[in-house]
């Protein structure tokens, strides 16, 4: 099969280098990959949002398979315009329908849906300009934390926790009155906040029925102990220590189960991964949040455990033949960490030449580029976050050491990465 991978960070990295180790991949493009992605198929110079050129590249490289990475082409609605394309129908687009990735697009929207099925979620309310004062004052009765969150897509950055109601206040005039996140946040979903340890799990759909792939845990905080500011993902473990055979199976038949049959019911064309972000509360199981595709940096865990075939797994989401397939798991911890730029998730200066990629790869350890681009014979900096180092162990510390190891022999001005993941577990 031609395949194309539309993105450029860790996680397309990841997907590039499974699927280049499939017997059914023929030719790999990348739209707009990476330093790193350029050692394993075509970088293609396309935006992913730009739908009308990478329909015209697949039709001319007779692309069999594309598989969307990032968030915004999915809520734009690429699936649907691939499949209602006559050049393109016949492709199999792993993501779901613009309809379906609302899930995502759209937290209001998320919340109803869960309401609509049954879902565990925390307790909100949404508002708008038009209830502004009601939003007000709902706000200052509100029991503290209280989590703000931009309705639409916020780069990451649209969520939020006030620890009093000044802050709130503000938070909520900045999003809705002067325009903070644009148009994402013109609504706004006031949650009561829940209180417990994060983790992410990933149902795999053709539409009709899923499998699960391994859980991951992320770590968002620049700094050590999950200190600082947010950032788009500092590092990751798979497996969870504490989630273990009896929470996961709750995670199946309170969460899986309901979203899965509630997309079928409500008509929501969905092929691809439900990322479902929970937290768990006295051992049970709430969502956060859906993601209509992979997250970043756990795709950098989730998928090297992954044993099966990428192509002949996600070929059988497009054909609704997830019924025979059964997800084999590497029973390894696999941890990564995040090397980022210096002043990232703040303001970070690009171009930065990195030195010693090639001496520092050892075997049980896999160098995934995000951020990076190539110049004649450099790699250079080119993002917030620029390298994710996965590593196989028999535990998590095992597994952290080697990374920080091979990061260590790497170099460029500026680079700072967290040696705690998975601090809690070690």
């Amino acid at each position: 099969m031609n395949i194309l991978i539309a993105g450029g960070g860790g996680r397309e990295h990841a997907l590039a280098w499974k699927f280049k180790q499939s017997s059914l991949c023929n030719n790999l493009y990348i739209a707009p990959g990476n330093a790193g992605t350029a050692s394993l198929g075509t970088n293609v110079a396309i935006a992913v949002t730009d739908f009308e050129t990478l329909a015209s590249f697949c039709h001319a490289n007779k692309i069999d398979m594309l598989f969307v990475g990032p968030e915004e082409p999915l809520v734009k609605g690429i699936y649907d315009y691939f499949k209602t394309n006559p050049s393109t129908a016949h492709i199999q687009v792993i993501g779901p329908s613009k309809d379906a990735a609302q899930l995502e697009g759209s937290k209001a929207f998320a919340k109803e849906f869960m309401l609509r099925n049954n879902i565990p979620t925390a307790a909100y309310r949404e508002f708008n300009e038009n209830d502004y004062p009601e939003g007000i004052t709902y706000i200052k009765n509100h029991d503290l934390p209280i989590v703000l969150k931009a309705d639409g897509l916020a780069a990451g950055k649209g969520v939020i926790i006030c620890n009093n109601h000044i802050e709130a206040l503000a938070e909520f005039e900045l999003m809705i009155q002067q325009a903070k996140f644009g148009d994402a946040g013109k609504k706004v979903v006031i949650e009561e906040f829940l209180k417990g340890i994060e983790l992410s799990v990933f149902a795999l759909t053709d539409g009709v029925d899923y499998v699960m792939l391994p859980e991951a845990k992320d770590y968002k905080r620049v700094g050590k102990g999950d200190t600082g500011a947010n950032t788009g993902g500092m590092g990751a473990v798979s497996p969870v220590p504490f989630a273990d055979a009896v929470f996961l199976e709750k995670v199946k038949q309170k969460v899986v189960e309901p979203t899965i049959t509630g997309l079928q019911k409500e008509k929501l064309d969905y092929k691809g991964i439900v990322f479902i972000g929970l937290i768990k509360v006295n051992d049970e199981p709430y969502v956060i949040e859906y993601n209509c595709r992979l997250g970043d940096p756990e795709t950098e865990v989730v998928i090297p455990r992954i044993d099966n075939d990428l192509v002949e797994l996600f070929s059988a989401v497009a054909e609704q033949r997830l019924q025979e397939i059964t997800i084999l798991t590497n029973p390894q911890t696999a941890v990564t960490v995040v090397a980022v730029s210096g002043g990232y998730p703040g303001n970070y200066q690009a171009g930065k030449i990195i030195s010693g990629l090639e001496d520092a790869a050892i075997e049980g350890s896999v160098i995934f580029h995000a951020g990076t681009k190539q110049e004649g014979e450099d790699v250079l900096t080119n993002g917030g976050r620029i390298l994710s180092v996965t590593s196989y162990g028999d535990n998590i510390a095992d597994a952290v050491g080697q990374s920080i190891y091979v990061l260590e022999n790497i170099y460029y001005d500026g680079m700072y990465f967290r040696d705690d993941i998975g601090f809690e577990f070690r």
